[in-house]
């Protein structure tokens, strides 16, 4: 298989199915912040971070690459995305892992501001790109079908990596650094 097609050089992108648009299109810009999404989420991988947060991480790569197929995937020309089933339970996976740290941070008191160390920095890119992909994702909505769950996983999501770089801080002893206008 060769990376290069040539079929996108009329500035048009194939969904799965064979439909073609444009390479603007919002379908596009939203399974291409997810691909984004997903990139940063392996930086955050490549930290030096505990093993369950890599795990747990990993598990979100995969579940971002189902969220981008059913979000590449014309419906109306092919039911494969409806193959690749997005389980309702990596939310609450989410969730519990959400709770599980939250038990372990103090308590905010501030707004905190992005920064600290590499690590920490990271998980607030992924954060702020997560948003704009649920953005996309919900503005698409109003365009083609788009199961409820992808809209809430990202949502989640975001929620997650704003925790994870409060454990971070602590993990390697930075203190956060507080908006305090």
């Amino acid at each position: 298989m060769r990376v290069y097609t040539k079929t996108g050089d009329d500035g048009t992108s194939g969904l799965i199915g064979g439909t073609r648009v444009e390479k603007y299109d919002l379908r596009l810009e939203s399974y291409g912040t997810v691909d984004e999404l997903n990139s940063w989420i392996g930086l955050i991988r490549s930290q030096k971070i505990d093993s369950t947060t890599r795990d747990l991480l990993l598990s979100v790569q995969n579940n971002l690459f189902v969220v981008g197929a059913r979000l590449a995937t014309d419906l109306s020309k092919t039911d494969l995305s409806l193959k690749l089933p997005f389980k309702v339970e990596e939310i609450a996976k989410l969730e519990n892992e959400m709770d599980r740290i939250l038990d372990m941070l103090p308590p905010m008191e501030h707004f905190v501001l992005p920064g600290g160390s590499n690590a920490i920095s990271y998980c607030h890119l992924a954060r702020t790109v997560c948003r704009r992909a649920e953005r996309r994702v919900c503005q698409l909505s109003k365009e083609v079908s788009i199961p409820a769950e992808l809209i809430k996983y990202l949502n989640r999501l975001s929620d997650y990596l704003f925790v994870l770089s409060r454990k971070v801080a602590i993990d390697e002893g930075v203190d956060e650094v507080q908006w305090v206008p």
